[in-house]
């Protein structure tokens, strides 16, 4: 299994073949906004028409099976907090800032749809086959260090009753190892939260480093017991053309989500 890209017209996505509910990762490709923003931006705040990015989500509904009023966000603050969700908490809007602070949701009704945004950081989706449960982390790198993406599995193993090798997780587009060049804060954090085991992700780049944020979030699933993992080889750096970049861009972009449906 790997995650394969998929198209329904001019809207391109990404699914995790180990996740057989309907989610996507999504990238700027098939919407209607314009200007800096073309064309599939998802995220309300981004100085775009309101009314393109409700046609954005519209698409994206449609091609999922998903009903926009039916979706909770994530208003994003680079933390490992997780929130367990139900359809209480779909309040039918598309501005994240309705919603508390989190980085990561979870839940198991039935036709709620989860979403975070990423615009570099790390998407990470999952499912569990047998309770029906469903969850989605935004893990920036100081979320990747504090641990967000187990988090989310000891969150659906205590709301859910999930079992820790029942549960899948795929990995979506990010900025890759080959791009993510960074100062000493960054390795000192993963080194801080994984001690020697953070090593194999850091590689040192002359004066700076490059850091693995898709194999550290991994490493912390593995060691929650997660061994289902799908990762995507996407960049959203090198492939900026397809997905949107906050480092490219430097900060005039859209928002793609990665959105699951219980």
């Amino acid at each position: 299994m790997s995650i394969i890209t998929k198209t329904q017209g001019s809207f391109e996505y990404l699914v995790a073949e180990n996740i057989p509910v309907s989610h996507a990762f999504t990238g700027r490709m098939g919407g209607v906004s314009e200007g800096y923003l073309s064309s599939l931006n998802l995220g309300m705040h981004r100085g775009d028409d309101p009314e393109n990015v409700a046609k954005n989500y519209d698409i994206v509904g449609n091609a999922l099976g998903f009903s926009p009023k039916k979706l909770v966000l994530a208003n994003q603050i680079h933390s490992d907090i997780v929130r367990v969700v139900t359809e209480k908490d779909c309040v039918g809007s598309l501005s994240h800032q309705a919603y508390p602070q989190c980085d990561a949701l979870v839940t198991n009704t039935p036709g709620v749809a989860l979403a975070v945004f990423s615009a570099d950081c790390t998407p990470i989706l999952y499912h569990d086959p047998v309770t029906g449960a469903v969850g989605a982390a935004h893990a920036g790198w100081r979320g990747t260090a504090a641990g967000i993406a187990a988090n989310v599995v000891d969150t659906m193993v205590a709301a859910f009753g999930c079992k820790r090798s029942d549960i899948r997780a795929a990995i979506g587009p990010n900025i890759g190892v080959c791009c993510f060049e960074t100062h000493a804060d960054v390795p000192d954090a993963m080194l801080a939260a994984l001690g020697a085991d953070a090593k194999p992700y850091i590689l040192p780049h002359g004066e700076k480093f490059r850091v693995d944020l898709k194999g550290i979030n991994a490493h912390f699933l593995r060691r929650a017991g997660v061994e289902n993992i799908e990762i995507a080889t996407e960049c959203t750096v090198c492939e900026s053309h397809r997905f949107w970049s906050h480092r490219v861009t430097k900060g005039k972009r859209g928002s793609q989500i990665a959105v699951i449906i219980r």
